[in-house]
């Protein structure tokens, strides 16, 4: 019996549903860097949640490469028939926790208790990001959902007021803001309609080598080779826990890091590990 055979038998008997089969990258809005290139009063901002970004279908949950998430039976019922996009979220700092839970074969009922679907678009959906906002309350006012929630949208007047409002998420544990043109019709790829802004920049990289590790990391990998998308490679080697250093992200995933600005070469600068990307 095939591994993924018995994983579909095995959700049924412990009243799970079982992860779309399906592994089309659906089409998604993705955000551009915030350098003060807009008139922020057009746009609606949000806190940027350190969390997995999840797509609903009506009937699937999947990951934003289209591989199915598997949530338990109960989580999944209680979702709307309408397409919803969000974030799996348990807090501000609890990503690698998160990440374990929602990659698990089999769910855990107690973890996933935990659990928020945060939504902040509806795919597909007519009218503005403003107005797709105001409809995305009244579905999660209907679904009587505790972990079905929408994440707050609020205003800015300009770049100052934005920048303060910047600095108290990150003063209380969050990464950043994320911001919509709020008369924006529903669209997807990369545009300036979606902006994040961050106290840092971050990328993502292929991990191409591991580098032993020298003194107090003597016997673990001391750092990672990786490849940019444009094909520059440098070596990242802060930013890991002691378990990532004794069982480091594989050759060929892809990892994200941060860093403050970059060289004259186009290298990033202080770049440090992140974590690595979900699926």
């Amino acid at each position: 019996m095939s591994r993924l055979m018995a994983a579909l038998l095995l959700g049924l008997a412990l009243n799970f549903s079982p992860p779309s089969l399906a592994s089309e990258a659906p089409p998604i809005l993705l955000a551009e860097a915030y350098r003060g290139q807009v008139d922020v009063s057009r746009y609606l901002v949000s806190e940027k949640l350190d969390g997995v970004r999840a797509l609903w279908n009506g009937k699937t949950l999947n990951f934003r490469s289209g591989k199915g998430i598997n949530a338990p039976r109960w989580f999944i019922d209680a979702l709307p028939k309408q397409a919803l996009d969000g974030e799996l979220w348990l807090g501000r700092g609890k990503f690698d926790q998160l990440s374990g839970i929602v990659r698990r074969e089999v769910p855990d009922d107690k973890e996933w208790q935990q659990v928020r679907y945060m939504i902040f678009e509806l795919p597909g959906a007519s009218g503005s990001f403003s107005q797709r906002s105001d409809a995305i309350g009244e579905i999660v006012l209907q679904a009587r959902t505790p972990w079905l929630q929408k994440i707050e949208q609020f205003s800015v007047v300009d770049r100052n007021n934005l920048h303060k409002r910047l600095d108290q998420v990150v003063k209380a544990g969050g990464e950043g803001l994320m911001l919509h043109r709020a008369d924006a019709p529903y669209e997807t790829g990369r545009s300036d309609t979606l902006l994040k802004m961050k106290p840092w920049e971050d990328a993502e990289a292929e991990v191409i080598g591991h580098q032993p590790g020298k003194g107090k990391y003597f016997g673990v990998m001391g750092a990672l080779r990786v490849r940019t998308p444009d094909g520059r490679e440098f070596s990242l080697g802060t930013g890991f826990t002691d378990e990532q250093r004794k069982n480091p992200p594989p050759l060929g995933s892809m990892v994200t890091y941060r860093y403050r600005d970059v060289t004259s070469k186009g290298l990033p600068r202080f770049a440090s590990f992140l974590r690595v990307r979900m699926e």
